[in-house]
């Protein structure tokens, strides 16, 4: 029986790490063929390539980390869910006729705790990604949503929710059913919900769909992900006319996590394996886990009054500056 090796799919700034694996490879077949011992040359190339693949993930530019964030292999809120959860049971939905695929939910336990996690949805590949419109909602996709929060909240559990969208959908069908209502909607609600509310983004985070998962106590972020109000590409041709001028547009938009650190946009950055969280499923996973589990203890402790208050005063903070004299 015929097998297929699955092949990486290698960005732009990776085909360095890319000759440098085949130059090894090479050289420890040919060492097999021939009986000759190059174990030592071996260890020397491998952490030249150790060495190599942390210099560039620590260096990326905005546009960059945008294309970790959009890799097709990085893990999605499925991935996640699967990964974190003791339970999950996917619940379907938004009880006026339609269950978007683009927007997931469910109930389940972390830690052994009940709580409600939903997010946004990508696919593996092109058939996938059209089944859940590359991650883009309908407004069902929303309405979906604040009802699995508005069940978690009916029921005192957690909510949890991923980011991981270039926007919601905008075309005319989306529009027709409220659109902007059903995203604006969620906003509102989210503030004066009484439970525990953290939102990761874990890939691409764009405009309003994001936003309309996005209202929690506690922002997270993985390293490589992206948090936008709009894509670099749409800023590009609006400002510029000029959709190549994309990674111009990525730098100036301060659309990377420790930009948003530094602005008090997000609460925390959670760091990824060398070479993105996709090289290692399994470790971003368990520090997801971990940085949920610290984050519930915590907001656990205080009363649901307390969690409002500084949920509200949390992003009226967002968009303070200080103009300094000249």
């Amino acid at each position: 029986m015929a097998t297929t090796e699955r092949k990486p799919l290698l960005l732009d700034f990776e085909k360095p790490l890319a000759e440098l694996a085949t130059r090894i490879d090479q050289i420890r077949q040919l060492a097999e063929e021939n009986g000759v011992d190059v174990s030592g040359q071996i260890r020397q190339l491998e952490a030249r390539a150790m060495q190599l693949r942390e210099e560039i993930f620590t260096s990326l530019s905005p546009s960059q980390r945008l294309q970790v964030a959009r890799h097709p292999r990085r893990p999605s809120t499925l991935d996640y869910i699967q990964a974190i959860s003791d339970e999950w049971m996917e619940l379907h939905g938004d009880r006026c006729g339609g269950d978007d695929p683009a927007l997931v939910g469910g109930v389940g336990r972390l830690g052994g705790q009940p709580v409600v996690m939903l997010g946004h949805q990508k696919g593996r590949d092109t058939k996938d990604n059209i089944a859940r419109n590359f991650g883009m909602p309908y407004p069902g996709g929303y309405r979906k949503a604040l009802r699995l929060m508005e069940h978690a909240n009916k029921f005192s559990m957690p909510i949890l929710t991923f980011i991981d969208t270039p926007g919601a959908w905008s075309g005319v069908e989306a529009e027709h059913q409220g659109q902007g209502e059903a995203i604006a909607y969620n906003l509102r609600e989210m503030f004066c919900l009484d439970v525990p509310i953290i939102c990761t983004v874990i890939g691409e985070g764009g405009s309003g769909g994001a936003l309309g998962i996005g209202v929690g106590d506690r922002l997270m972020m993985f390293e490589h992900s992206v948090y936008t109000v709009a894509t670099p590409e749409a800023c590009a041709a609006i400002l510029w006319k000029d959709a190549t001028k994309a990674p111009q547009a990525a730098t100036a938009l301060k659309i990377i996590s420790h930009d948003l650190k530094n602005l008090g946009i997000i609460d925390q950055i959670l760091p990824e394996p060398i070479g993105g969280a996709h090289s290692d499923p399994i470790e971003a996973a368990t520090t997801l886990k971990q940085a949920l589990l610290e984050n519930l203890d915590e907001l656990n402790r205080l009363t649901a009054s307390e969690r409002r208050q500084l949920r509200y005063e949390k992003f009226r903070k967002i968009g303070v500056f200080t103009e300094l004299a000249q």
